[in-house]
This record gives C-alpha cells, structure tokens and sequence, in this order.
C-alpha cells in the first residue's frame, strides 16, 4: 500500500515533465473535426498511397522507387532498418500477476504520461480507443481484433533546426520522418512492455506496425486538430512537425479532453501548404465529407508518387516546412502562439507576417547533413548520373 499512496501523493502534487503548456489551451468535448463514428467504414491498411505505389497503381517509375525511395539516402536507411527491428516487439505476453497500483485513474494517467516523458516522449495524450480507429486488416492480410479501452498517443519532434535549414522535399526529408518514427517507436515499445509487466495487455503501434490510424487517436487525445494537410494533425506546439506512435492498453486510464485552437479557422485563411506542395496535391477549397469525416481533400495519388517517386531527394514534407505553426520553442514565438490562438483577428496578419519574415524558405547555414544517394549499390553525391530507372 505504501506504493499506492506515494503515486496518489505525487499525482496530487500536479508536478510534470511536460515540456508544454498544454494546459493553456482550450479543451472541448469532441475533436473539431466533425465525425460520423456511425459512418466510418474501418480502414484497411494495403489501400494506402505507399501500397498502391508498390503495386504500380501510379505508375512503373514510383512503383520502382517504392522500395528504395527511404533506403537510397543511408542515413534515412540507417533509421528505417531500425524502426523496422523494433517491428518485432510491439508485443509480448502479460505478466501473470498485476502489480499493486493506485485505483485513481487520474495518478495511473499522470503516472504513464511521466514515463513517457522520461524515454524522451515530446507530448503525450490519452484517449479511448475509438473502435473506427483500428485498422481492419494488417499489412500483411490478417484481420485486426484490438478491443484495448484506451489509447497512448505519443508525438516525436522532427527537429526545427534541421526543418529551418531542409527545402522539405531534399535528401534529409525521409530521415527527419523516421527519426521521429523510430524514436517514437522505440519509446512506445518500452512504455507498453513496462504496462505489460504491470499485469495489463499492451501494444506499441508505430511506422511499419500500425494496427490503428493515428489521426482520430491524435485529436481526441487532445495532441491537435486536423488540418489542411488532408490526413495530417497539426499540434499547437509543433506544428505538423512531429510523428506519433501509440500505446493501446486496458491499464485503467483517465482520458484527455480534445483540444480547440483555431486551426481550422487558420487553415481556411492560409493556404501556405496548397500553394508550396510541388505535387499539387494538397485541395485549395473547402472541407469534404469523405468515410464519415469532414475535412480537407488530399490527393493521394499524387502525394505518394511525389514522395515515393522524387528523383531530387528522399520523400517529402514540403507541407510541414512550410505551415506556419512549425516553429522553433522560444518565448517569442510562445507569446505569438498563444495570440493566434486566443484572438481569431490577427490569424490574417499573422500568416503575411510568416511570409514577410521569410518563415518557410530554407536557411543553408544550418544544413548538416550529406546529399548522398545510393545508386545501384553505390554511394554517389546527390545529383550525379544515375542509372537506376534511367
């Protein structure tokens, strides 16, 4: 019992690792994106861009590219092949006997929130599981049954100043994503081992080992609102820099409140991430009703053949580069945030601002990284002659 009372002790004390003030923003009842539980069809997995890619649905150019696309920069490879190694352990066998906790759901919250933060976690939400979030295959065909209660959605930063100094679209752009994939999976498989051998089922979902889609998850933990980046959540903290993995566990938790920042009136006045997308993909229009959710049309085809298919880098995130909120910590740009949060009329100003200030182009001062591609087993500098698909 001694156990039990020291968390409810440290609970009540409201100290925490968060980075954040998440408590500074406005929290509603349901997620801002409208959605019809009742008309969401469960989503499977191999009907995604990256799949249809690899089938030569756009084409023998991108289907080529598809599975080389992350690998031929080494340092994105080097990142992928591990987010690939912890693959095999997103889930283990339970331990036999539970261990003594706290009945509060509140303290075993904060508790697994604090945990998350001590493996390197940026934020950290809970939620439910909605049942429309689980996917309904695996990637390899097999049907998902994943009747877990609640949800730990956990969200890596990118790296503003790699972000600051990138075009979106070079040849670091796939190795920012899967640092945060594999950073964010390695925290997820630790955290859902540890509840594990707390005596409660858990598992780690991440990049290659999703079993659930991660946007509804993201907003009704409260981590961000959908935005115009078609599928993409946008956190008022990190902007759409950031990738989530998720815990989903029957460990007694209590649940986040959705958040309500304004994004959606912004993204209505901005636009930066239609314009600047090179694929064109990314709708300049309004909202659409599409599988039980409203929000803005992406084309995925010509997003993943972007992604998959750039012969001048490695992926893209052309849209998180530029999107306004991606914005380094400073108090300035607290200050800021916090207004376009709380006072819709200067949201207009405040995007010419963005551009104005030079917000969204590259700053090569702080590259770091080496444009290397590997073309047919061979490392060459970026650009060189190439024979692969030529």
């Amino acid at each position: 019992m001694g156990q039990v009372s020291s968390l409810d002790k440290q609970f009540y004390q409201q100290v925490s690792a968060e980075p954040f003030p998440s408590g500074s923003l406005k929290r509603v009842d349901r997620p801002t994106t409208v959605i019809d539980a009742e008309e969401v069809q469960r989503i499977d997995p191999r009907d995604d861009g990256f799949h249809k890619a690899a089938r030569g649905e756009y084409g023998s150019l991108v289907a080529r590219e598809s599975n080389h696309f992350v690998s031929k920069n080494p340092l994105s490879g080097a990142l992928s092949k591990m987010t690939k190694f912890l693959a095999a352990h997103g889930d283990d066998l339970v331990a036999g006997q539970k261990a003594p906790l706290t009945e509060d759901p509140r303290a075993m919250s904060w508790h697994i929130k604090e945990t998350a933060y001590f493996l390197r976690a940026d934020m950290v939400g809970v939620c439910e599981l909605p049942p429309y979030a689980v996917y309904s295959h695996s990637r390899e065909g097999e049907p998902i049954e994943l009747d877990h209660k609640y949800a730990v959605a956990i969200l890596v930063d990118q790296d503003y100043r790699t972000s600051s100094a990138s075009t979106g679209n070079d040849w670091i752009s796939s190795a920012m994503s899967f640092r945060s994939y594999s950073a964010s999976g390695f925290i997820a498989c630790m955290l859902a081992d540890y509840i594990r051998r707390l005596g409660y089922p858990a598992r780690a979902h991440f990049s290659m080992n999703y079993q659930v889609v991660v946007p509804p998850i993201l907003a009704w933990a409260g981590l961000g609102e959908m935005s115009r980046i078609g599928n993409i959540v946008v956190n008022p903290f990190l902007g759409p820099r950031f990738k989530a993995s998720v815990v989903t566990t029957d460990l007694p938790l209590a649940v986040d409140r959705p958040i309500d920042f304004g994004l959606h009136d912004f993204c209505s006045k901005c636009g930066k991430c239609a314009e600047q997308c090179p694929a064109q993909a990314i709708s300049y229009g309004d909202k659409a009703v599409h599988n039980g959710y409203e929000r803005w049309p992406l084309d995925v085809r010509k997003c993943s053949s972007m992604r998959v298919g750039n012969q001048h880098g490695s992926g893209c995130g052309t849209c998180i580069k530029v999107c306004p909120w991606n914005k380094p910590d400073t108090l300035l740009h607290r200050a800021v945030n916090w207004g376009v949060r709380s006072i819709p009329f200067i949201r207009s100003a405040v995007i010419k601002a963005d551009d104005v200030l030079g917000y969204g182009k590259p700053k090569p001062e702080y590259k770091w990284w080496l444009d290397l591609e590997d073309v047919d087993g061979t490392l060459r500098e970026a650009g060189a002659a190439r024979s692969r698909g030529s």
